[in-house]
């Protein structure tokens, strides 16, 4: 016995499946779904976010430091300390590859050293305050380049010690690759966090729109069209949730921005986002949205395999 429907209802179930209606009646940022995605997206931002600057500061202070020695003279009598410094900064200069040999003033070690010992330390006789040279290098430095180094200054400074400034900053270097991978890790957990979230979603509206389905299959439509539905569906969800979701996350991130950038630092102040770090953030809400309309995609597909 064949299945008749009413001429009103079979007409008004063509159009949704030829004409792509809307299967789920929802208002449009009134669900939960579009809140979530926000959310979603502009923790996802805050995260590429912090990332992206991480690796502006490595990458800044390595550029930076990986042609830089500094060479302390600890001598505890003040007349031999500055001869030996004096000979030292006149032996780099005339040394092929060297840009430069800084002699650091007493005033500023006293003002580097202040915030630890004091403002009386120069004065001390009984804490004697190395002399520094800050020196610079035209290629990056090797262990072979600064033991060549060591010998050539203690020949006229024996009381003077060597060291790559970028060895300093290794356990920086290290604890800043850490929060980096951690930030790429917080990023996919937050794309999966997204996938579950449409797929939860999804689910529940074909369970309650499995007698509407069921009817729109017998009257011929297809599982690509039941799902396109779903797909446009979670896709303007996603647009707007997006669109949320990347305002607060650039907010944030501006904030934040600031508060760092008064801090005067060094290092910080190399973390700062290029263009092409604002572009990529940019590409995060358009990323949520292709997530969202395949997960929905796929879920539907599925789900009407098994349940047809």
């Amino acid at each position: 016995m064949a299945l008749r429907l009413p001429a009103a209802l079979t007409g008004r179930l063509n159009r949704e499946v030829t004409g792509d209606a809307l299967l789920i009646r929802q208002a449009r940022l009134a669900g939960p779904m579009p809140w979530v995605i926000a959310i979603m997206v502009a923790l996802t931002v805050i995260a590429a976010a912090a990332g992206l600057a991480l690796s502006n500061t490595a990458r800044s202070a390595s550029d930076e430091l990986s042609g830089g020695v500094t060479v302390q003279v600890v001598e505890a009598n003040p007349a031999e300390r500055n001869r030996q410094a004096n000979a030292a900064a006149s032996r780099l200069k005339a040394t092929p590859g060297i840009v430069s040999a800084h002699t650091v003033s007493q005033d500023e070690i006293e003002r580097l050293i202040e915030p630890w010992l004091g403002t009386q330390v120069g004065d001390d006789q009984e804490i004697p305050v190395p002399a520094l040279i800050d020196v610079r290098l035209r290629d990056p430095v090797d262990a072979e380049t600064l033991g060549a180094l060591r010998r050539l200054v203690r020949e006229v400074a024996p009381a003077a010690r060597i060291d790559a400034q970028s060895t300093w900053l290794k356990p920086v270097f290290g604890a800043i690759d850490s929060l980096r991978w951690l930030a790429v890790a917080l990023v996919v957990l937050l794309g999966f966090a997204l996938a579950a979230a449409v797929l939860l979603a999804v689910r529940s509206a074909l369970g309650v729109n499995r007698d509407t389905i069921e009817i729109v299959h017998l009257l011929g439509g297809t599982d690509s069209q039941v799902a396109r539905i779903f797909q446009r569906s979670v896709g303007i969800d996603a647009l707007g949730g997006g669109i949320l979701g990347l305002m607060v996350g650039v907010v944030v991130v501006l904030f934040f921005g600031r508060r760092f950038a008064g801090l005067g630092a060094g290092l910080v102040g190399g973390g700062a986002l290029a263009w092409y770090d604002w572009l990529l953030l940019g590409l995060v809400p358009g990323a949520g949205i292709v997530l969202a309309m395949v997960t929905a995609r796929f879920t539907v597909v599925r789900a009407l395999r098994r349940m047809l």
